[in-house]
């Protein structure tokens, strides 16, 4: 990924303590990472809490806002609500090649030399993270599915179809059901 300076933390200026950051983040961010991602419209709000410690920051991502995804039942784009949050540690380390081994997603070491930190990666990962797995209208406020009602009734049509319809490979399992 592309390295974006304004998601650079000069952290060696900032003084122990808690420090917040916003970030606006639409699709010109993931165009800029030259990244394509399976959403459009995305208006995102990153609210970032680093607080600093001797040694380690505590980062705290809140992901807020929307985007347009695809629905997985009816293939009918959608907006989705986004609200999540992250908890990230930075350790400061003499060997981070090293210690980024281990194998803890929730831990990044970052050598003591450096001066600033990066946070578009963890932007970028946080965002897909805030999105759901399975990606379906929501259902409206009658609690009626929010898709496409001739996708749904297509769908209900093929799984009467599919259920009347069965593989004679199978026929002879039948007798071991009850066993």
């Amino acid at each position: 990924m592309k390295h974006l300076r304004e998601f650079d933390i000069a952290f060696v200026g900032l003084t122990p303590g808690v420090h917040t950051f916003q970030y606006q983040i639409d699709d010109s961010f993931f165009e800029k990472l030259g990244t394509e991602p399976d959403f459009t419209n995305c208006h995102a709000t990153v609210n970032l809490q680093l607080d600093k410690k001797a040694g380690f920051f505590l980062l705290k991502f809140e992901v807020g806002g929307k985007l347009t995804v695809t629905c997985d039942r009816c293939g009918q784009p959608f907006e989705l609500q986004l609200w999540d949050d992250f908890n990230q540690v930075i350790k400061l380390v003499d060997n981070p090649e090293e210690m980024n081994a281990d194998e803890d997603p929730d831990v990044t070491y970052i050598s003591r030399t450096e001066s600033h930190l990066n946070v578009a990666d963890f932007i970028y990962e946080f965002i897909n993270l805030a999105i759901p797995m399975q990606r379906i209208h929501p259902d409206d406020a009658s609690g009626k599915s929010g898709c496409d009602p001739k996708v749904l009734e297509m769908l209900e049509k093929m799984k009467q179809q599919g259920d009347q319809q069965t593989n004679p490979i199978w026929k002879g399992l039948e007798k071991f059901r009850d066993n």
